[in-house]
């Protein structure tokens, strides 16, 4: 079967760009999106936008939008995050099938997360987000916790028999070990009600590609320092869930790392340090999570030509080991700062 985006040829781009009033030279280049499709436009004006066409059935219209009023809330709030142009009175649009945004183009290298002064700025406006954030919930977007991030995706995966025969009561005692741990968090799980759990509306997918760092005379508009980009992952969960994918090397290096984001972010808005427990559960949701991903994408032939490995003996042997890793990870000591 022929997969949507098999669909979305250039010329289709274009005439989506056209509907809105863009009128494009004819110079697109595709930017690394696996999730969607993404491309770089050159206007006949001499300008650039990215135009950003979602995957079909993966968020609702209600959704998406959602994503986009928190993109306008951060910058009505002067938070450096790239949002959706408003265009014919509107972010959102149809066209050949399927739903697009335009966004301006914003360039940037990846940040130095080596240097302390890098990552205390990061911490900083990671601390706006979050007070942005607390403000109010999503109504439709879907949470962070153990039932959307393992529980469903394991089912889903026994389900349709993704999983080789060889490897899978291992994996799947893993899994369900990795879960009864998880579970002894309340703020990872749906089913607690406890009313001190501290969720909010989050970037949700923070890690270094998301984070574009902008030197002081590259673009004076938008000013030097951290810009946020993708919110297509954006949902409620703990705060701290911004912070673990920036963190790397051995564990004086992340605590280390750690102690410079903190800094920064307790600058503009206090850190509750009980969810550093939470980061190994978090790393450890996300290693299930992404499995199911990869096998729900896979008739997409961006997939397989990109993630060959995937779906092989040896690459659910390997989650076995990496679960048993996370499972003696959650029982140390969390990082302190």
């Amino acid at each position: 079967m022929t997969h949507a985006f098999e669909t979305l040829t250039p010329d289709v781009v274009l005439d989506a760009l056209e509907s809105v009033g863009l009128r494009g030279d004819g110079r697109l280049t595709a930017l690394s999106s696996y999730e969607n499709r993404v491309y770089q436009v050159q206007l006949e004006d001499g300008t650039s936008v990215v135009a950003k066409f979602y995957r079909p059935e993966r968020w609702s219209e209600a959704q998406i939008l959602e994503e986009h009023a928190f993109a306008a809330e951060l910058m009505d709030f002067e938070v450096p995050a790239i949002g959706p142009l408003v265009l014919n009175g509107a972010t959102l649009h149809r066209f050949g099938g399927f739903l697009f945004s335009v966004s301006p183009r914003r360039g940037g290298r990846p940040p130095e997360l080596d240097d302390a002064e890098v990552l205390e700025w990061i911490g900083r406006f990671l601390a706006r987000i979050h007070t942005v954030g607390a403000r109010k919930p999503f109504q439709t977007r879907p949470a962070l916790n153990v039932q959307t991030f393992a529980e469903e995706p394991m089912q889903w995966l026994l389900g349709h028999d993704m999983v080789p025969l060889d490897v899978q009561s291992a994996w799947t005692r893993g899994v369900e070990q990795a879960i009864a741990v998880i579970r002894r968090y309340d703020t990872l799980n749906a089913e607690a009600k406890n009313g001190d759990i501290r969720v909010l509306r989050l970037h949700g997918d923070c890690h270094p590609g998301n984070i574009l760092w902008t030197p002081a005379d590259a673009a004076p508009n938008l000013g030097p320092g951290p810009h946020f980009v993708d919110l297509d992952d954006a949902r409620m969960g703990p705060s701290v869930q911004d912070f673990w994918m920036l963190l790397s090397g051995d564990r004086q290096q992340r605590q280390r790392q750690l102690g410079a984001l903190v800094d920064g972010y307790e600058q503009f808005r206090e850190f509750d340090r009980a969810e550093l427990a939470l980061i190994e559960p978090l790393r450890t949701l996300r290693l299930v999570h992404y499995s199911a991903w990869l096998a729900r994408r896979w008739s997409d032939p961006t997939f397989p030509a990109n993630f060959p490995w995937f779906g092989s003996s040896d690459y659910w042997q390997g989650q076995v080991q990496m679960l048993e890793e996370q499972l003696e990870a959650m029982e140390e000591p969390p990082l302190i700062v």
